[in-house]
């Protein structure tokens, strides 16, 4: 067995990874792909839970400039998520992974409460726990969902994955070809240049509880492994 770094993780998907090149909606073959490198990692004895975003199907900021009220529009976009999360479980259980899906927001017919004591005791037995519905309030982005809930079920690391953008620039990469990567950073560092890493809440979460965060292009061949054992990839920030 592979030795890794991390013995338990926490994976942020955006809305955007399930997508693929598509423009909306979820790509089976990019969700199979996923599903497979997370098998993987698991198959090396890390613990992987999984919070999903939801912009692949529904975005409450847009929405919102629409004319609909944030708060309903957070509430759809929360229910996006268990539309995410409910597809990657079924991919995952094709590569036969034992998976349990928990939402923060009342759905029990196709999921479970979020709990975090049950949620630890299914990493403890080698199931991929899926959190959907952000942390069950408006206002709140699936990126503090993410740092929340990796604080909760004491991961080491926070996986933030990007879709072909292979870390922290000092500017969008795509727009601006003098954008300067960033290999290592601070969390005080990222929260003073406003780098687009994540929500401030967020990063002032992981901050507070000196938690680091890997920033890496998902789409990169074995991008998640490569991150758990350590490989250099990326941007980490933490508080060294």
């Amino acid at each position: 067995m592979t030795t890794t770094k991390y013995k338990r993780v926490l994976l942020k998907l955006s809305g955007e990874a399930f997508r693929g090149e598509a423009d909306y909606g979820i790509d089976a073959a990019t969700l199979t792909k996923i599903a497979k490198q997370i098998k993987q990692t698991i198959e090396m004895g890390v613990g992987v839970a999984i919070v999903v975003g939801g912009g692949n199907i529904w975005r409450g900021a847009k929405a919102e400039q629409e004319g609909m009220d944030r708060v309903t529009a957070d509430y759809a976009g929360m229910l996006a998520t268990v539309i995410n999360a409910l597809a990657l479980q079924d991919a995952l259980e094709k590569e036969g992974v034992t998976t349990r899906t928990q939402s923060s927001i009342g759905i029990q017919q196709v999921a479970e409460p979020y709990i975090r004591r049950r949620a630890i005791r299914h990493l403890e037995k080698g199931r991929a726990v899926i959190f959907a519905g952000g942390t069950g309030n408006p206002y709140m982005t699936t990126d503090t969902a993410a740092s929340l809930r990796a604080i909760e079920i004491e991961a080491e690391v926070l996986l933030m994955t990007k879709n072909n953008v292979d870390g922290i620039y000092s500017a969008d990469p795509r727009k601006s070809p003098n954008a300067k990567k960033f290999d290592k950073l601070t969390h005080q560092e990222a929260l003073n240049m406003r780098l687009e890493v994540m929500d401030t809440t967020a990063l002032s979460l992981c901050l507070e509880n000196k938690l680091p965060i890997i920033v890496f292009d998902l789409q990169a061949p074995r991008s998640i492994e490569r991150a758990v054992i350590g490989d250099s990839i990326g941007t980490l920030v933490s508080n060294e």
